[in-house]
């Protein structure tokens, strides 16, 4: 795991500052703080930040080179590259590493772009062809590891993180419009935009190519839901289990003290148990809070009891102050998902025992375990209802009660006042912050000009036409795996893990895992009201029954209570002050009025809030103010240059 950086100014020609790789770098430190490097050839340029995982010694260092003329900045882990190097081998490539970055370079040598097709891992890589001058770079299937892209008048520079273009004095910060209305509907900007006017990320299962003064960039890999196999549930229950063993035991590779994170739910508790099965004691990883509400710690222990882990639990009562400059700065881009507070500690803590943790990230999207899905059951239901029963039920959806106590109601409101919208936009709308009516009324007419493009509800709907599933279940299942878990979930656990050097693996996230599960009946994930029916079946044996059979905990942190307490002047003083009020974004008056209804508790608006503080915190972080370069005199350095 790592941060890469890069530049080829092929519409210019112009040389590479090393100088510039080397302050890019610095800016993404955090990323590899091990070792470091730059390789230069003439417009050519790329910049590496080292975290040791695999092979400690120098045969891992980058950017690395085959013979001279291939050279690679690489982030990831490539999972299989053991016996991708076999093959290699047998076709008469030589090694002089263990890397897995040695092996990326001899299967693009080998394959070209088709090297993709045999990945199996994450990754974000550049690869710089000095024979013919082009300029090669990918991202993994499901987008767990970043790149993002600028483009100016000299050609194009990459890096694992925005903020590395901050180095470049001709990089000029300036908002997008389009991007800032999509975050404040989503609570985060998705791919491919940024919220840098200019810069973009280069989105999951896509590379990037520059060849001959073009740039393309293309998609190389899709999940597909179709056909499906015919299979009973006996026999996708054993395969699950298999497959999923599997990809648990590939993720075990490392030359580092290794761990796993443990919620207390049933797909880390999943894992936990897998990676104990394949023998040696696991260090688990817990975190708790002091509110009830928000404490798995005892469900954790019991999974930890059960395989006799070296459990670290932590106890933490989150200073929202203190933290909130770090999260602004490490997630480059506004981002409210407030379960990046728990999971940023969390990897805090993770860090000070070991340097990679497996999670469980992507059970839900495999084996649809939120509770949305079963909302969408509900809502197939009621498509079945006579008209004059829909209506009725559709005019008292205004009547619902909003109290500030009870968390159902609102989300029941907004349930059945979605319930006489196509399935697609209802469920779009279940899942967005500002929508509709309320970001009309808070945004100002400039803005909503500037971002007149932008259309949240559109674009979550639209992904739907794009699926093959066969039935909604499975589609939204599908829409979910290209937006929110890539934009979403997995950068909260990029960053919150690379913040403190540290390798997150996520076996639920094996592609090929996840085409098998994709080619499951949706019968098999969701069943009536049950959730993840067929991942429950097959590890029913591995765990507690009441971690397979308990409902599904958020991974939070009381924003309800701070924003009416802790945060309350601070929110308000930065929501209504006059930085924020001079950007010309919001109408202030209806900001007031969501600070006033929450402090009084006439309202929930605690999400809606913190959205739009992550958003003024964003502006006065990099749009306000401009980082100064690191010091060049701490730099752990190794300058290489062709001839």
């Amino acid at each position: 795991m790592c941060g890469i950086t890069g530049r080829l100014n092929y519409r210019t020609g112009a040389p590479v500052d090393p100088d510039l790789l080397r302050d890019m770098c610095d800016l993404i430190a955090h990323r590899g703080p091990d070792d470091s490097g730059v390789y230069v050839d003439g417009p050519a340029g790329l910049g590496h930040r080292r975290l040791a995982i695999i092979d400690l010694t120098e045969g891992g260092h980058q950017p690395m080179t085959d013979d001279g003329r291939l050279w690679i900045t690489f982030n990831g882990e490539i999972y299989n590259f053991q016996t991708l190097r076999a093959e290699l081998e047998s076709r008469g490539h030589r090694f002089k590493s263990k890397s897995d970055t040695e092996v990326i370079l001899a299967a693009y040598r080998e394959w070209g772009i088709d090297c993709l097709a045999r990945f199996r891992g994450m990754f974000a890589f550049a690869i710089w062809d000095r024979a013919d001058r082009t300029l090669f770079a990918a991202r993994d299937r499901l987008g767990k590891k970043p790149l993002y892209y600028w483009l100016d008048r000299d050609g194009i520079a990459f890096a694992s993180e925005p903020k590395a273009f901050l180095a470049d004095e001709g990089f000029e910060v300036r908002p997008d419009p389009v991007a800032l209305s999509y975050y404040l509907s989503l609570q985060y900007v998705p791919a491919p935009m940024s919220a840098f006017s200019g810069v973009k990320k280069l989105p999951p299962a896509h590379y990037l190519l520059v060849r001959d003064g073009q740039m393309t960039v293309t998609r190389y890999w899709t999940l597909k839901y179709m056909p499906k196999r015919q299979i009973s549930e006996d026999e996708a229950a054993e395969e699950t289990l298999a497959r999923l063993r599997e990809a648990t035991r590939l993720r075990l590779i490392s030359d580092v003290p290794l761990g796993a994170f443990l919620s207390g739910g049933i797909d880390s508790g999943t894992v936990v148990a897998l990676m104990a099965a394949e023998g040696g004691r696991v260090k688990t990883f817990s975190i708790g809070f002091e509110e009830p509400q928000y404490n798995e710690l005892h469900f954790a222990r019991l999974v930890a009891q059960r395989y006799g882990t070296d459990h670290h639990e932590f106890i933490v009562r989150p200073d929202a102050m203190a933290i909130l400059p770090e999260l602004v700065w490490h997630y480059n881009e506004p981002y409210a998902d407030s379960s990046a507070i728990p999971t940023f500690y969390l990897a805090q803590l993770t860090r000070q025992s070991v340097t990679v943790a497996l999670n469980g990230d992507a059970g839900d999207e495999n084996f649809a375990g939120y509770e949305r899905y079963r909302a969408n059951a509900l809502a197939a239901q009621y498509d079945r209802l006579p008209g004059v029963v829909r209506r009725i039920i559709e005019g008292g959806a205004g009547r619902l009660p909003s109290p500030s106590s009870d968390r159902l109601l609102p989300r029941t409101q907004r349930f059945v006042a979605s319930l006489s919208q196509p399935r697609e936009q209802r469920y779009a709308r279940w899942i967005m912050h500002f929508y509709g009516l309320l970001k009309e009324e808070i945004i100002t007419p400039e803005f909503a000009e500037a971002s007149k493009e932008a259309d949240a509800l559109a674009w979550l709907a639209g992904w739907y036409g794009r699926s093959d599933a066969p039935d909604f279940i499975d589609a939204t299942l599908d829409v979910d795996v290209n937006t929110y878990l890539p934009d979403d979930l997995l950068v909260k656990f990029d960053i919150a893990s690379m913040a403190h050097s540290l390798e997150a693996r996520s076996p639920f996230l094996d592609h090929e895992f996840m085409e098998f599960v994709a080619s499951l009946p949706s019968r098999f994930k969701l069943r009536g009201w049950t959730t993840k029916f067929l991942l429950k079946r097959a590890v029913r044996d591995l765990l507690p029954a009441t971690i397979v059979d308990r409902p599904k905990m958020g991974f939070g942190v009381p924003i309800d209570v701070w924003f009416r307490d802790d945060l309350r002047d601070f929110a308000r003083e930065l929501l209504l002050g006059s930085a924020a009020r001079q950007r010309g974004y919001l109408q202030h008056k209806v900001v007031e009025r969501l600070i006033n209804e929450h402090v009084s508790g006439a309202r929930q608006w605690h999400d809606l809030l913190w959205n739009l503080m992550m958003f003024e915190l964003w502006h006065q972080r990099f749009v306000d103010t401009r980082p100064e370069r690191p010091a060049r005199a701490s730099r752990l350095v190794q300058h290489r240059a062709s001839s």
